[in-house]
């Protein structure tokens, strides 16, 4: 899902996520380290569209009263300000892979100096339309788990029970050496506090990083950034989510597993199903024959395999499936 940029052309909501992922060559990485393409809107377009009521009612009724895996992704959350990657109006950018970060110091001060930048933003962000008529439908059909690629947290903060954090959770850090795990919070304060002069200029970068079209102009001026230590052990830092390149955690896979392989259907809500950590279980529903129902506003991998497809904005359609179902 999607939300339309501002009025001057700049992308939606807060400060672009995506973009503290990224490092600032184009095709090659820190130290020559490699990097993914530049993901953005899908060239094939279809975007916009939406679904007439009886393929909404299809959908629908693939999911009342039955047991029900869901799978969300970033279009989730346009609606709270945090931008998609694949999105209508989403900017091309490359993600930073694990190796990228875990290779190259430059790599580690970009991210960490994006990230305190769009931690604001992020932190801020409440549930949207979307995330909480989601909950509500739980009121009206057994939902088995809410497995999300999403790392903001907005599911359980909308009152969603049984929320599988498929890759992680940006609120926590996590040290390579040790693994210990501390809040965000509190790591905030540390980089602020170990870079003053950044931190004296904050709020002028976080309105640059929400309005400059290719979101590296405040970056390149931050090499000098200060990252800090694990305060245990001395370990590197990394935010407590999935980076490219990066497994997920087995225990998590497992469980949303085993949530796909309960329900009768698989409702996918506002994921491209881009990258494979989404597709699998879509396949997974599908060789277990069980009933899918796509809801997204544009292209999906997945659209070949679903039972119904249903096109529109979440809010929309979710909002009439509760509607439906409370009356």
């Amino acid at each position: 899902m999607t939300t339309p940029p501002r009025a001057d052309g700049s992308p939606p909501g807060g400060a672009d996520v995506g973009r503290w992922f990224a490092t600032a060559a184009p095709g090659v990485g820190a130290r020559g380290l490699p990097r993914l393409p530049a993901w953005g809107p899908d060239p094939r377009g279809g975007y916009g569209l939406t679904s007439d009521d009886a393929t909404i009612a299809r959908g629908l009724e693939l999911v009342r009263g039955r047991r029900t895996a869901v799978l969300t992704g970033a279009g989730m959350s346009t609606g709270s300000g945090l931008p998609d990657y694949r999105g209508a109006h989403a900017v091309p950018r490359s993600p930073m892979t694990f190796q990228e970060f875990v290779g190259s110091d430059l790599a580690r001060r970009r991210y960490w100096a994006r990230s305190t930048v769009g931690w604001t933003s992020v932190a801020a962000a409440r549930p949207d339309t979307a995330h909480l008529t989601l909950a509500a439908l739980a009121a009206h059909t057994p939902i088995e788990a809410v497995i999300t690629q999403n790392v903001d947290g907005l599911h359980q903060e909308a009152g969603s029970e049984h929320v599988i954090d498929l890759h992680g959770r940006l609120d926590v850090v996590r040290c390579l050496t040790c693994g210990a795990r501390v809040g965000r919070s509190g790591h905030h304060e540390r980089l602020l506090v170990a870079n003053p002069a950044f931190a004296a200029h904050l709020p002028e970068l976080a309105r640059d990083a929400a309005q400059a079209p290719d979101g590296d102009a405040e970056v390149d001026r931050t090499a000098s950034f200060r990252y800090v230590p694990c305060a245990l052990c001395g370990g590197t830092l990394k935010p407590d989510v999935v980076f490219f390149g990066e497994s997920a955690r087995r225990e998590d896979v497992d469980a949303a597993m085993a949530a796909v392989d309960a329900a009768q259907t698989l409702l996918v809500l506002g994921s491209s199903l881009t990258v494979m950590s989404g597709l699998r279980f879509v396949r997974r529903a599908v060789s277990r024959g069980e009933d899918v129902v796509i809801v997204n506003d544009g292209p999906t991998r997945g659209d070949d395999l679903a039972t119904v497809r249903v096109h529109g904005r979440l809010e929309d359609v979710l909002g009439a499936w509760t509607g439906e179902l409370a009356g």
